[in-house]
């Protein structure tokens, strides 16, 4: 599982003209799942977000979580972030999770995240989506579940 989360102020996600999921300041989590991931991936993946100290404490040092800087959670479906661009010049997504894999496991993530008292806000699986954020910081971080394997 490969997780790309950005530090944001406001973001959204709209799916046919609706705003399916909206927060203020928290994350922003693009969700890629491939083949090889199982359940611990998702509460790996879930458990490192939900820990990271990303926001800022009162000396301007990153010391603080989501959780205890009031943020909330917008989580989006990604299967790009799988994308292939090795050979030619059209990704192939092989590597990507097929849909009845990869649902049930950005679902259990988005479940993950909720446990470790996480408000989650989420795009629509497979749809295509508009997001709009801004970035806070920037501050953007990969979270690779491999260390789930280890």
């Amino acid at each position: 599982m490969k997780v790309v989360l950005q530090r944001s102020k406001k973001a959204s996600v709209t799916v046919d003209g609706q705003i399916t999921g909206a927060i203020d300041s928290g994350y922003v989590l693009l969700v890629g799942i491939t083949h090889s991931d199982t359940r611990a991936d998702a509460v790996y993946a879930a458990k490192k977000i939900a820990g990271l100290r990303l926001f800022e404490d009162e000396d301007g040092k990153m010391n603080r979580s989501i959780e205890e800087a009031g943020g909330s959670v917008l989580s989006i479906s990604q299967f790009t972030l799988y994308g292939d661009v090795k050979k030619g010049r059209r990704p192939s997504f092989v590597e990507a999770a097929r849909p009845e894999q990869a649902e049930p496991l950005w679902l259990k993530f988005n479940e993950e995240l909720t446990s470790h008292g996480l408000q989650v806000e989420t795009g629509v699986f497979g749809a295509m989506m508009d997001v709009q954020l801004v970035n806070d910081g920037p501050v953007t971080i990969i979270v690779d579940s491999d260390g789930a394997k280890k």
